[in-house]
């Protein structure tokens, strides 16, 4: 069919079994045959039309992945009220795993006229923080930078009882990459420095944000992920070496070196000399292999690396070898 007007979406709704008892998993497949007779347009305004009836968790879920298939526009305005649920507060408990999905899916679209609904439920410290997890990272993926300001009060927000929130609001600034984000982020690596708590993940994601902003001339930036190489977090430490590899500062490399000798852990180890032969080539490697005051381990993993780089540039010259001839 290509006119919903030659059919009755109540009826199909009924024929599918959106209104009646039948097992969710038998709805399901009822929907799924719709593809088998109607084209894509009808298809999206049968999707919206079931997305703002049926009352079935799992059924709605099936739905919405169904209908991002297309990610018609229209088919915004369904998800946004599932979303938000306004005028269903006892019901919201019920949805928070298809709403959940909502949010995942508004994020598909990239449109900014979403921020205002998705910054709402953010905000709304009485909404499940599942769902305002998820708002989060749709704000990050959207890109739009009025959502900047809301994601930094809620990484500074001191009463904010959730930590995973303040997880997903870092990483969203850090997608975001909007240089007004810097001084909160590096805020909360200065406030919890070197400590295991609850904070660790944060600082994690903090750090990560800070790296994908790839920011070289900010000393207070750069003295924050050297501090972070000393925490007790090996992650951390990590994190903090591939943010400074990312930054372009022009004591990266000099700071990541230490690691090699200063860090007693290998996993740091390694990926410092990783982020080194990123920055620097193999000059890094055979230094490692040939100098005492690295360990036998370190010196293996060096060796490895040769190996795959030889490898790698045999290939590549087989290649243009083959595609000479």
């Amino acid at each position: 069919m290509d006119n919903n007007e030659n059919f009755d979406l109540k009826s199909l709704a009924n024929d599918c079994g959106l209104f009646s008892e039948l097992p969710a998993d038998e709805v399901v497949r009822k929907i799924a045959d719709l593809d088998n007779s109607y084209q894509s347009g009808d298809l999206v305004t049968i999707y919206n039309y079931f997305l703002s009836v049926s009352t079935n968790p799992d059924v709605l879920m099936h739905v919405i992945r169904l209908a991002d298939r297309f990610r018609d526009k229209t088919t915004l305005s369904p998800l946004l009220d599932l979303l938000l649920m306004k005028n269903n507060g006892e019901l919201k408990e019920k949805f928070i795993n298809t709403r959940v999905m909502c949010a995942k899916a508004i994020a598909n679209y990239k449109d900014t006229s979403t921020v205002t609904p998705l910054l709402y439920c953010l905000n709304n410290k009485d909404e499940n923080y599942k769902v305002r997890l998820a708002c989060a990272d749709a704000l990050g993926k959207i890109g739009d930078r009025y959502a900047v300001a809301p994601l930094i009060d809620v990484v500074n927000d001191e009463n904010e009882k959730s930590v995973y929130l303040k997880e997903s609001a870092a990483s969203a600034l850090g997608m975001l990459g909007d240089l007004r984000a810097i001084d909160p982020l590096v805020s909360i690596l200065e406030a919890n420095k070197g400590i295991w708590n609850k904070f660790t993940f944060l600082k994690e994601r903090v750090i990560e944000a800070l790296g994908k902003m790839r920011i070289s001339n900010n000393d207070r930036v750069f003295n924050a992920l050297k501090e972070a190489l000393i925490d007790e977090s090996p992650q951390i430490r990590i994190n903090a070496i591939e943010a400074l590899m990312e930054s372009d500062h022009e004591l990266a490399y000099d700071v990541i070196k230490r690691c090699l000798t200063e860090d007693d852990d290998f996993e740091v180890q390694k990926n410092a000399l990783i982020a080194l032969y990123n920055l620097g080539g193999r000059e890094i490697l055979d230094e490692v292999i040939s100098l005492p005051i690295y360990s036998q381990d370190l010196k293996d993993e060096a060796q490895g690396l040769i190996d795959e780089y030889e490898d790698e540039t045999v290939e590549i010259y087989r290649d243009d070898r083959n595609n000479q001839q």
